[in-house]
């Protein structure tokens, strides 16, 4: 029965991730840790459990939504080249300030996070005043910033990395799309560290490799690969208001069951 939740949740995080470049992990991360719950895994270590696979699951996801945004030019890979090296870097050092976090802490930092996510969707806010494209070392500086956040959280970037591309003028379909890209170095160098820093937890199920569950993982990146396409599509057809509304919504309510559980 879990594992068809996995296959449900990958479908789901796959649109979100070609849709609005967010990676998916906003939804995962809680879904994954009601599920771990369930099952009885280990509150101490079913959080990081949450966001280790998160971030393992976005880099299968995060290709099939590359290749969509590319094969339609929307990819805008200078600017990825400058913020991938600062990304590699803070994601590093987020996967090991993760792991220094209390379990359930950690879930109530995600929640806030969620409610915040949710606020910006619902109400379509927007940096004022667009500046021109950064520099060489405000791309590196400013990916580090992504990486490290992401890696707590769990999540592909998008969130951060949208509305600072926006800021700097890069239109709304190349940010999204540009994003989608950084998801690949956020979540492969993210994976790893929660990885090495769960390897020799005892308290992890068994099918883990340190903290990224296995069974979830191939379960979500399935059904994920083959929907990050259509949801690239979407994006490219769409206006996103309405669904990011309800998105919004579905963070408030994941969001608050983080905060006051």
């Amino acid at each position: 029965m879990e594992f068809v939740l996995y296959l449900l949740l990958g479908s789901i995080a796959g649109v979100l991730a070609g849709l609005f470049g967010v990676g998916g992990g906003l939804i995962i991360v809680p879904v994954l840790v009601f599920s771990f719950t369930a099952q009885g895994f280990a509150p101490e270590v079913l959080t990081h459990l949450a966001v280790g696979t998160s971030l393992a699951t976005i880099v299968f996801t995060s290709i099939n939504s590359i290749r969509e945004h590319h094969r339609r030019g929307a990819v805008q890979w200078s600017l990825f080249r400058w913020l991938t090296p600062g990304i590699l870097a803070g994601a590093a050092v987020g996967g090991a300030t993760a792991a220094l976090i209390n379990g359930p802490i950690l879930q109530k930092i995600i929640g806030a996070f969620a409610i915040c996510v949710a606020i910006q969707l619902a109400l379509n806010l927007t940096p004022k005043n667009p500046r021109p494209l950064p520099g060489k070392p405000e791309l590196i500086a400013a990916g580090g910033v992504i990486g490290w956040a992401s890696a707590i959280f769990g999540i592909g970037g998008g969130s951060v990395t949208v509305p600072f591309l926006v800021w700097r003028s890069v239109p709304m379909q190349q940010a999204v799309a540009t994003s989608a890209a950084c998801g690949f170095p956020i979540a492969f160098a993210g994976a790893l560290v929660f990885m090495a820093t769960g390897w020799h937890d005892t308290q992890v199920p068994e099918w883990s490799l340190g903290f990224v569950y296995l069974p979830a993982l191939f379960g979500i990146a399935l059904t994920s690969v083959f929907f990050a396409r259509f949801g690239a599509k979407l994006a490219h057809k769409l206006s996103p208001l309405l669904l990011k509304r309800l998105f919004a919504l579905l963070l408030v309510v994941v969001g608050s069951s983080f905060l006051f559980n």
